[in-house]
């Protein structure tokens, strides 16, 4: 098995052969057909958040090196353990990679995504920058339908976490205003979600000018630079108050404190991205607003269960992605962290 491993944290990828692993017990063994390269997979090879203020959020307890990550995994399956069941060899599938403990009260209660002890793929378990991929069970594997590989793989993270973020944001009307910041690979899979799901076209903030034809493409009804003078006075203006919910899919303190000053009476704040930073909130203004701030990660196995039925139905435009050989790993990694990807850079062993 062909593999590019974090051997050491801010140090290039290492290209790695061994042995093919063998499915024990109820595991399946899935050859990779196409793994996205997500923000967080930068962060992880870092070995850090970064929480503003000078304050990092520690990463090297959490991946132990050696690690493939890896987490946007789509591909077919090769080989099954003795007690797998539901899934067949030869089938395409794409993966659920935030995969729990099983046992505490977030896993019977289906939030696997938020366990306190998690085994998700590319993270604590090795994951898909490689040609095959280990898995736990075949419950998290998904029937992709005639959807593009590298299109499946993009759902198990950027559409999960998009899919996910716009539930919290619920309900929403076809005439609520809807802010999306960011137009990177989760953002732009916000943008085309909004209006299968509420009939919205959103307002998208975006800093980067080369990125709005495909926030346009999407399904943004306008693409706003949130740095220009009055940007946020202004969108209050053009939505009579402000808007009923802002997604951020940045997370900096900047696209952060937008967000707020973006809001109307009792709008709806979806914190999802993890670029760093730290912004000030004034609790005054969130209780005299009504305002209400809520976090969203990732996804859970049943909403990726009920975005691919929608993906499989074909209702939703593709993310654009960039297929990209296996090989270039670490000169994905450094694009995406130089900010050169336009949707989705996708690895193909």
């Amino acid at each position: 098995m062909l593999s590019y491993q974090l051997q050491q944290f801010g140090r290039p990828l290492a290209q790695v052969s061994c042995d093919t692993p063998q499915p024990k017990g109820g595991e399946v063994l899935v050859k990779v057909g196409s793994c996205g390269v997500c923000h967080s997979d930068v962060h992880l090879h870092d070995g850090y958040f970064d929480l503003g203020g000078g304050v990092r959020l520690d990463m090297t307890r959490t991946v132990r090196p050696p690690r493939t990550l890896g987490h946007e995994i789509a591909g077919t399956v090769v080989a099954l353990g003795p007690e797998a069941r539901g899934v067949a060899v030869g089938e395409r599938r794409v993966v659920f990679p935030w995969i729990g403990c099983g046992t505490c009260a977030f896993c019977r209660a289906g939030d696997e995504h938020l366990c306190n002890a998690p085994r998700a793929l590319g993270i604590h378990r090795d994951g898909g920058f490689a040609d095959h991929v280990l898995v736990p069970d075949a419950k998290y594997l998904l029937d992709y339908g005639t959807l593009p590989e590298e299109q499946a793989c993009t759902y198990a993270c950027s559409g999960l976490t998009a899919f996910s973020a716009l539930k919290k944001a619920a309900p929403l009307g076809s005439q609520d205003p809807l802010l999306i910041i960011g137009a990177g690979g989760v953002g732009l899979s916000g943008i085309r979600l909004a209006r299968h799901l509420f009939g919205i076209a959103p307002v998208v903030a975006e800093v980067d000018g080369a990125k709005w034809d495909l926030a346009r493409a999407a399904g943004a009804a306008q693409v706003i630079d949130p740095r220009a003078d009055g940007a946020a006075k202004a969108l209050l203006k053009a939505t009579g108050g402000g808007v009923a919910a802002a997604i951020d899919f940045v997370g900096s303190a900047a696209s952060f404190e937008f967000a707020v000053a973006s809001l109307r009476k009792a709008g709806t704040l979806v914190a999802v991205g993890l670029l760093g930073g730290a912004a000030q909130i004034v609790p005054a203004m969130v209780a005299m607003k009504s305002l209400r701030v809520i976090g969203s990660y990732v996804g859970s196995l049943a909403e990726m269960q009920e975005l691919m039925a929608i993906a499989r139905s074909g209702a939703l435009p593709e993310l654009p992605v960039t297929p990209r050989p296996l090989a270039d790993a670490n000169a994905a990694l450094d694009d995406l962290r130089a900010g050169r990807i336009r949707g989705r850079a996708v690895l193909r062993p």
